[in-house]
């Protein structure tokens, strides 16, 4: 199987290790990250406290000095919220309409904009350098971390390590770990700054460690490649070089809305229809989806100044079209059962609206939309 940059998906107990010795470690104080929900935050784990003990001669001899060891495992122990997440990861799948109502919503949109004129002349300077869109670098960094406010805050040493001892990609997560620790060793970062998402991607546009290590770049000049501070210059610029080393070919668009030029896909049936180029292709290898590359490029047209897609999506399985469920989800709150927003996707939200609302009516709880909920509703 390929690994793209976010292949696994796409956000510890603590260890006192000696500096100077290869002694095992000892279990100290666990700390407690602020902010982070309590399944986030270190647990007393004694299986994993042991797994960290056995791996400390992989990492040695990794090249990982007692020192970065030290300074790494501090504070750090289990995240059971890590485990929890990943074994939850199922195969459903939006639709691309449902996907697209998220990733060009309106304040996406807005918001790149408004960062695409704020990072004009930086974003201007990398597609000269790399050959890559501007807009399509602010379109990634939007899908990732929307642009910059979500970047993660789990400390990469815990959740990779977590992982790791879990098993269930084990290997996989033991080759970010030591990773992460080489990271942690060229001094680009300090431990307690390495953060990302519960899965160890990190920055304002998510590289996981190993992508990180061959690919990030120093682009402000200040001898760290640093996509975890408030500039996200040098993120971006990493993006910008992980696409031009990944087959972005300047000069040529990622595709456009309609059934004729090069390779044409459809990904949701009768819905609309892509000529999708070579550079369609290096956007899916920052994640092997072609929602996700439609999602950038279609964000990137609309931060351009582009509209909306031209051609219609056909009804959902329940029978209602976008409208329909943008009508559902405005009545259920307008009833007192707020769905927290009317996109016309039906999330954990909106099945929790039409749950309340059939229980406070006497119907058969189902939490699903329907034509006659709608109409019920009207």
């Amino acid at each position: 199987m390929q690994i793209s940059r976010r292949t696994f998906t796409v956000s510890l107990s603590a260890l006192a290790l000696s500096a100077c010795s290869s002694a095992a470690p000892t279990p100290t104080v666990r700390q407690r990250s602020s902010g982070l929900p309590d399944d986030l935050r270190p647990a007393n784990n004694s299986a994993y406290d042991a797994w960290v003990r056995n791996f400390m001669p992989r990492a040695r001899s990794a090249g990982i000095s007692d020192a970065t060891l030290t300074a790494a495992f501090r504070g750090t122990g289990f995240l059971p919220g890590v485990v929890k997440r990943d074994r939850n990861q199922t195969e459903f799948k939006r639709s691309l309409e449902d996907y697209l109502a998220i990733a060009a919503s309106d304040e996406r949109i807005s918001k790149g904009r408004a960062a695409f004129a704020k990072h004009r002349t930086t974003l201007n300077t990398l597609e000269e350098r790399y050959g890559v869109d501007a807009e399509i670098i602010t379109a990634i960094w939007g899908l990732e971390s929307f642009f910059g406010e979500r970047r993660g805050d789990v400390p990469v040493i815990s959740a990779t390590s977590t992982l790791a001892f879990d098993g269930r990609r084990g290997s996989f997560f033991e080759k970010q770990l030591i990773a992460a620790l080489k990271i942690l060793q060229n001094g680009d970062v300090k431990a307690s700054k390495m953060t990302g998402s519960w899965a160890g991607a990190m920055g304002h546009t998510q590289f996981i460690p190993t992508s990180y290590q061959a690919f990030a770049v120093d682009f402000t000049g200040d001898g760290r490649r640093d996509i975890w501070s408030e500039d996200p210059t040098d993120a971006l610029a990493s993006t910008a070089a992980y696409l031009a080393r990944n087959g972005w070919k300047r000069g040529t668009r990622w595709g456009r809305e309609g059934d004729s030029g090069g390779t044409v896909i459809q990904p949701q049936a009768g819905g609309p229809k892509f000529a999708v180029t070579e550079n369609f292709r290096a956007i899916k290898r920052y994640n092997n989806s072609d929602s996700y590359a439609i999602g950038v490029g279609h964000l990137a047209d609309r931060i351009g100044g582009g509209g909306p897609l031209r051609a219609s999506f056909p009804p959902d399985a329940n029978g209602l079209t976008k409208d329909d469920r943008v009508g559902l989800q405005e009545r259920l709150t307008a009833n007192g059962f707020d769905t927290g927003g009317a996109d016309g996707v039906i999330g954990p939200n909106s099945e929790k609206a039409i749950s309340a609302y059939q229980a406070s009516q006497g119907l058969p709880v189902t939490g699903k939309p329907s034509i006659a909920l709608l109409k019920r509703l009207r």
